[in-house]
């Protein structure tokens, strides 16, 4: 089993751009960095392979401000899509028979989420954790099916609806998880603010 987590090194002006207008370059890369640990906290329950795939700084970077204990790898290709799909083909490629992948905008997100979905891929071929804008927080694969990553309108309200019709084409099985808030835009800012993080 391997649980890919997706993010970004938090350098200010390059994570978290539409939180910009409410919190400065700074203070929205700050609360990209608190999502992120937040998120790796969570992660590190989980008795599986975890890896970081990643988009600035460097292994360097990366390595110091997140721990040991995790295998770090860039991302690869032109768009999320791709870069997903990128991810899941190496997993297989490596021997892994379920992989599970998960971002970092979700702080309701729990070791309880991932742990479910590894289980629903026993009875499934892909399981979905929805966000409430329409896109997914994670998304978990026994194999990998191109199809599930082209077409898609990235960072659009119709991610999730348009990978469901696609797994529906494929005629997979699907399972899906609760449906939770993530942290997008200045008004998304009481989702972390209710959880009571610093």
């Amino acid at each position: 089993m391997r649980l890919i987590i997706f993010t970004r090194y938090p350098e200010a002006g390059k994570v978290k751009t539409r939180l910009t207008p409410a919190l400065g370059k700074a203070g929205a890369a700050a609360l990209h960095g608190k999502m992120v640990e937040q998120t790796i906290g969570q992660a590190r329950f989980f008795e599986g392979e975890i890896e970081v795939r990643f988009t600035g700084g460097s292994y360097q970077l990366m390595n110091k401000w997140l721990g040991k204990g995790l295998l770090f790898r860039e991302q690869q290709g032109a768009s999320l899509g791709e870069r997903l799909s990128n991810a899941l083909v190496e997993a297989f490629a490596e021997g892994k028979k379920k992989v599970v992948i998960i971002g970092t905008d979700c702080p309701g997100l729990t070791v309880d989420h991932i742990n479910t979905a590894f289980c629903k891929l026993d009875r499934s071929d892909l399981v979905i954790g929805p966000a409430m804008d329409g896109g997914y927080y994670l998304i978990g694969l026994v194999k990998h099916y191109k199809e599930l990553f082209r077409e898609i309108a990235w960072g659009s309200n119709h991610v999730y609806r348009q990978t469901m019709d696609a797994a529906a084409e494929l005629g997979l099985r699907t399972a899906r998880l609760e449906y939770l808030a993530d942290v997008d835009q200045p008004e998304d800012l009481p989702v972390w603010t209710a959880r009571n993080i610093n």
